[in-house]
């Protein structure tokens, strides 16, 4: 290794040219880190940086920063000064400088610019500690530069101060929508704020409860009940069903909601999406009047075989419904449908039969009680 002698630091500090300085700054960083160094050679080593970290020139501060920011022997003293400098010297070292602690980034972020502070929040070690004080003092900058970054650590408390700290900032809530992971009750405190793209993010990235899935879906889809229209709408829906099989969102029990709750278009790509079929070919099978059209589909899929009664009887009321143009057309099928699975069908599970029993009792509150419709009547 071409080691700084004693002689070279003389010579350092006699050398008036800032030129040769800040090309030793930057020779330090290939250097100082070299486990064959003596002690006593990592002892000049550090009396050097400590020179040039003082230097009048701030491109030679900047090259020190920048050819150290990796550096695993960097003096803490001298790590803080460089984070204190101007901003193009300190953003090397407060981007990558392991030697900073959390202590030292809670301070920055306290007392830092904009600059700073986002620079921080870019970090790929970010603790929660830190991430914690991004969120409640930092500019709203550093709070969406914070939440894209995919290695920090965040824990559900920030998420629900960031949400409350920046309410209506649509930068802030799709940052935090999109990363990967978000803890259950974030989501879906998310759904009830976000537009309507990010709620379809939220149903086919994040965990949610199967009941606020299903909401979402049928509230972001604007088709009819059995005809859905063909063209953009359609193959919007099949890229929304496709992220939420992706991200195994496309749940048995999901699809068997959406259905019950009216919406074929969306049962009919699901299940097409779920067997591995275009849609072209899952929606003839769905529709068969024939008994084996949907159970050959349905065996295709995978789905669970105590779902297949509540499947058969919601497709027929399908199939067997003839809507009048009225206003309630809608909510007096799903009552239909919903009443007919509640009594012919009794193997869910006490969540699902909770859901659905609500579905029905809002439902036939939409229409004025239970009198307003007479289902059967139209089966």
């Amino acid at each position: 290794m071409s080691f700084l002698s004693q002689s070279d630091v003389t010579r350092l500090l006699a050398e008036p040219s800032a030129h040769v300085r800040a090309e030793v700054a930057a020779k330090l960083g290939q250097e100082i880190d070299n486990p064959a160094l003596s002690t006593r050679e990592v002892q000049i080593a550090h009396d050097i940086v400590r020179i040039l970290a003082n230097d009048i020139e701030a491109t030679v501060r900047q090259n020190v920063s920048q050819s150290l920011r990796h550096s695993s022997r960097l003096p803490h003293d001298i790590a803080l000064r460089l984070a204190s400098d101007i901003e193009y010297v300190a953003l090397p070292i407060l981007a990558d400088s392991a030697v900073l602690t959390a202590d030292d980034l809670v301070e920055i972020v306290k007392f830092g610019s904009p600059v700073k502070q986002e620079t921080i929040a870019g970090r790929h070690d970010l603790s929660e500690r830190v991430s914690d004080e991004i969120i409640t003092t930092a500019h709203v900058s550093a709070v969406i530069v914070l939440m894209k970054n995919s290695k920090s650590q965040i824990g559900e408390n920030g998420f629900g101060r960031a949400i409350e700290r920046f309410p209506g900032n649509e930068k802030v809530t799709e940052s935090i929508v999109r990363r990967e992971k978000l803890p259950l009750g974030i989501a879906e405190h998310l759904v009830t704020i976000v537009a309507d793209h990010l709620k379809n993010y939220l149903v086919s990235h994040h965990e949610l409860s199967p009941g606020v899935a299903t909401d979402i879906v049928l509230q972001a889809r604007e088709v009819t009940m059995i005809n859905i229209s063909h063209g953009s709408h359609e193959k919007e829906l099949e890229n929304l069903v496709g992220e939420m099989h992706r991200h195994g969102r496309l749940t048995p029990f999901l699809v068997l909601r959406a259905l019950c709750l009216g919406d074929m278009g969306f049962f009919e790509v699901a299940m097409a999406a779920i067997a591995n079929l275009p849609v072209a070919n899952a929606r003839p099978l769905i529709h068969d009047a024939g008994p084996n059209g949907l159970r050959s589909l349905f065996e295709k899929s995978g789905l669970p075989s105590r779902l297949f009664p509540a499947i058969r009887v919601a497709v027929d009321v399908v199939e067997r419904v003839r809507l009048d143009g009225g206003a309630h057309d809608l909510e007096r099928y799903r009552a239909l449908v919903i009443t007919r699975i509640l009594t012919q069908f009794e193997k869910f599970g006490e969540e699902d039969l909770d859901y659905l029993v609500d579905k029905l009792i809002a439902v036939l509150a939409v229409g004025g009680g239970r009198g307003t419709y007479s289902a059967s009547a139209h089966a």
